[in-house]
């Protein structure tokens, strides 16, 4: 029984210091008691993206908090299943819409998005990567961060202009900046997977 209790006391710490480690402080932002303001509106953190008024179209919305044209979305599907997570809170080791932590929400999404499996945790995440320059990114490519020390902790997948959706632990399934100072502080690496 003791071998048991220490076998799951391991495991639980494994997980623990293995998947979305992110501490930030929290910020006003769009999310207003725990509600998009306006059902088709994506919620961003992001800097540059306060007090943009959207329309009723879901992938116009996308598009401008994005600074792009709605054509220059390359996988519309991708941008339907971050709009039907949009908001899910941060549950550690969390899979579902209860609360999701940050691979199990990388991983679904490239399942459901590019029918590719990936690694559990955002550390295995970083080792099936070919890595590329933060200026070389593209829609799809995983974002790594670090913000519990050296290892990597926390994983988005990038989007278009330095924007990048995640699972924030103060807010949930979200679109941050690669450029606002916390974000930036704290990227690590980022890269396309190779599997």
């Amino acid at each position: 029984m003791r071998l048991n209790f220490a076998v799951l006391f391991l495991l639980l710490g494994a997980l623990l210091f293995s998947s979305c480690g992110a501490k930030k402080k929290s910020a006003s932002g769009p999310l207003v008691g725990g509600v998009r303001p306006n059902k088709n509106a994506p919620i961003s953190d992001a800097s540059d993206a306060r007090g943009m008024e959207y329309s009723k179209d879901k992938l116009e919305n996308y598009a401008a908090l994005l600074g792009v044209k709605q054509k220059e979305l390359d996988n519309k599907s991708l941008y339907y299943v971050i709009d039907e997570w949009m908001g899910t809170p941060h549950r550690m080791g969390g899979l579902d819409k209860r609360g999701v932590d940050c691979s199990g929400f990388v991983g679904m999404l490239y399942r459901k998005a590019y029918g590719k499996d990936l690694p559990r945790t955002s550390r295995d995440m970083a080792d099936v990567i070919k890595r590329k320059y933060e200026r070389q990114l593209k829609e799809g490519d995983l974002v790594f961060f670090s913000f519990g020390g050296r290892n990597i902790d926390h994983v988005g997948i990038y989007l278009h202009n330095d924007k990048f959706v995640h699972v924030s632990t103060r807010k949930g399934v979200i679109i941050s900046s690669l450029k606002d100072a916390w974000y930036s502080k704290y990227f690590t690496r980022c890269g396309t997977p190779t599997i």
